[in-house]
């Protein structure tokens, strides 16, 4: 009888040790560590813009971009981040003058993923149900100034105002975006925080993981100018 209780014992700690010390190796040492926030690439060097593009016109979604999403989990206790990425991207802004007059750009939600093949079955299914609203879209409401550009027209940062429609709801947002033109081409960054209640969204949080309430919406664009 104490053998058998012995065994019962030693069958719990095990237990215990393989729910609390497995999901600490596996994220820890184990897992791949989620990629790093999306940015523009640095400018090939100051001057590097190509004189015969000129700034001003119409300038379209290049190869390269990508949008995503960035949400912090936490799996049997230990702390992660799921990330996500497409780049599937289409869309284009005109610039006149020193201003952005117009952008408009969206991104085919079906074809995000992440590392996680059980995550993006959640993602596309009951989380942002992609087969009703496979696209997220953000449209410019206000003008971007680009005085803050550098006399090279290489770098510069701004504040940027749009409607931004994810899950069939649309909601007026205000993030920061940096921008770098070399050679022909321009790129832009940024970040803006998405509060998912706020679209409709039910808390992604399902069996072991558990997540915020919230997520962060990244995307890195690459921009040519239309011919």
């Amino acid at each position: 009888m104490k053998t058998w209780q012995k065994l019962v014992g030693l069958a719990a700690i095990a237990a215990i040790l393989i729910g609390v010390v497995g999901p600490y190796v596996y994220i820890n040492f184990i897992k791949e560590e989620a990629p790093e926030a999306l940015d523009v690439a640095p400018p090939v060097a100051a001057g590097s813009v190509d004189p015969s593009v000129e700034l001003e016109g119409t300038w379209v979604v290049a190869d390269g971009s990508q949008v995503g999403y960035r949400v912090k989990e936490i799996l049997f206790g230990q702390s992660s981040e799921a990330v996500g990425r497409t780049s599937d991207v289409t869309g284009s802004f005109t610039i006149t003058g020193a201003q952005v007059t117009e952008g408009r750009f969206e991104a085919d939600l079906t074809t995000m993923k992440s590392n996680e093949e059980r995550r993006d079955r959640q993602f596309q299914g009951r989380i942002m149900n992609t087969a009703s609203y496979p696209t997220a879209r953000l449209t410019l409401t206000q003008p971007l100034d680009l005085s803050s550009i550098d006399p090279q027209q290489t770098e510069g940062s701004t504040t940027a105002t749009g409607d931004l429609t994810v899950h069939g709801m649309t909601r007026s947002v205000t993030f920061d975006l940096k921008g770098v033109r070399s050679g022909s081409t321009i790129q832009i960054s940024g970040s803006m925080p998405i509060v998912f209640a706020d679209y409709g969204i039910d808390n992604p949080s399902g069996g072991p993981a558990q997540t915020e309430d919230n997520g962060v919406l990244e995307f890195a664009i690459n921009f040519e100018k239309e011919a």
